[in-house]
């Protein structure tokens, strides 16, 4: 499936201005902006746009460890070793409102899908919520016994995953407030966790140079990747769910293919350690900062039709809102068999005999792929289980409506 657009990552661009280690790298909504944080104690907005400045915001009095666009790209939250959030008006003026959040380094600050809360992670030991609105503290989680280096929130918001020094990964539920499940396989500290975009599973990098991919319904290991030489730092899911990029002192960047369970690409553009990395919200460009100072942006490439497959999928084509390889290639099927019959419609009935043979032809060969898609994901026993179904019944109403 990913053949049918596959090109290599390439470096678009890079960003100096940074005095010191980037420590965090976040896209805004519509890519005009990125954001960086560094030892430096400055947080960077870069624009996307050649030859349009960038802003330096100056506030922090100690490193910068985290920074993040809110969902609506309206805000900038970053997180610093002085024990503070602030919460940044990405504009010329760099305006910030600012609260003491930990009693130690706040290592991470994630907004709600929602824009409305926010979760921070210290040294503390601790994870809080607060709301965005006045920064509110709404609850503390407090059961990991060593700093807390990352605290997302799931996609529905329902959940938190935060990762620990503790050796330990650890899932709440947010109403209870309570723990739901350690995860307790790493060798060493837990630097970076994240949600899958379906929700279904999280992937965290570790001290002990590993990525692991578990399963948040079965509470249960579902990859091992040992790709790296070193540790690792950062990691991002691609909007599809279907690739994970991943970042390490190693000094590379690793894509990593999820449905074949496999290490598809290896980056090299760091001196040094490479120590975050960050997808874009649509997934066709993503941005990395290393140790070196430098923040790079890179094209996608490698995931050529994933754009027309997003396009269907807003226009509800799919079951439920999840991204997944059934759905996704169904769309893309729907998709491409609407374009072809309409352009046929306007010119003489040949023309339309030719263009539904090749269309069926596209079906049958995306129906082969979905097939190997649906063994591969048998055989790995990988994030889309419980959409076997799905893929199947609408392999099925395919095939009947071709016969039909």
């Amino acid at each position: 499936m990913a053949a049918l657009g596959m090109e290599d990552p390439s470096l678009e661009r890079h960003f100096k201005g940074h005095r010191d280690a980037v420590t965090s790298v976040d896209f805004s909504l519509n890519k005009k902006q990125l954001a960086s944080g560094s030892m430096d104690s400055c947080l960077m907005i870069w624009s996307m746009k050649p030859q349009m400045r960038a802003y330096r915001f100056v506030g922090h009095k100690d490193a910068v460890m985290c920074v993040q666009f809110s969902p609506s790209g309206h805000l900038v939250a970053s997180g610093s070793r002085d024990k503070t959030v602030r919460l940044w008006i990405p504009s010329l003026k760099g305006e910030s409102t600012v609260f003491k959040a930990h009693t130690a380094t706040v290592r991470s600050v994630n907004f709600s899908s929602d824009g409305q809360s926010i979760v921070t992670a210290s040294d503390d030991k601790t994870v809080k919520v607060w709301t965005v609105h006045r920064q509110k503290f709404l609850f503390s989680l407090s059961q990991h016994i060593n700093w807390v280096r990352c605290a997302r929130f799931s996609p529905d918001g329902r959940l938190i995953v935060s990762s620990s020094d503790d050796k330990t990964v650890k899932l709440w539920d947010k109403t209870s407030r309570e723990c739901i499940h350690s995860f307790c396989e790493h060798a060493g500290f837990v630097n970076h966790v994240d949600f899958h975009p379906s929700g279904t599973c999280i992937a965290a990098a570790g001290t002990d140079s590993t990525v692991k991919l578990w399963d948040v319904r079965m509470n249960r290991l579902l990859q091992h990747y040992q790709v790296h030489s070193s540790v690792v730092n950062s990691l991002s899911f691609h909007p599809s769910g279907n690739y994970l990029v991943t970042a390490s002192n190693d000094s590379t960047l690793k894509i990593l293919d999820l449905l074949e369970g496999r290490l598809l690409y290896t980056l090299h553009g760091h001196q040094g350690p490479a120590t975050c990395v960050a997808f874009s919200r649509s997934g066709d460009l993503f941005a990395s900062g290393g140790s070196d100072e430098q923040v790079m942006v890179w094209k996608t490439n490698f995931d050529a039709d994933y754009g027309d497959a997003l396009k269907t999928q807003k226009s509800g084509s799919t079951v439920d809102g999840s991204h997944h390889t059934g759905s996704e290639m169904d769309s893309g099927i729907h998709h491409k068999k609407t374009k072809t019959q309409d352009s046929g419609r306007n010119h003489e009935q040949q023309e339309v005999e030719a263009s539904l043979a090749n269309t069926l032809e596209h079906i049958m060969g995306q129906l082969d792929v979905l097939t190997q898609t649906v063994s591969i994901l048998e055989q790995r026993l990988t994030l889309t289980e419980d959409k076997l179904k799905e893929c199947l019944e609408n392999q099925q109403k395919i095939i009947q409506n071709k016969t039909n």
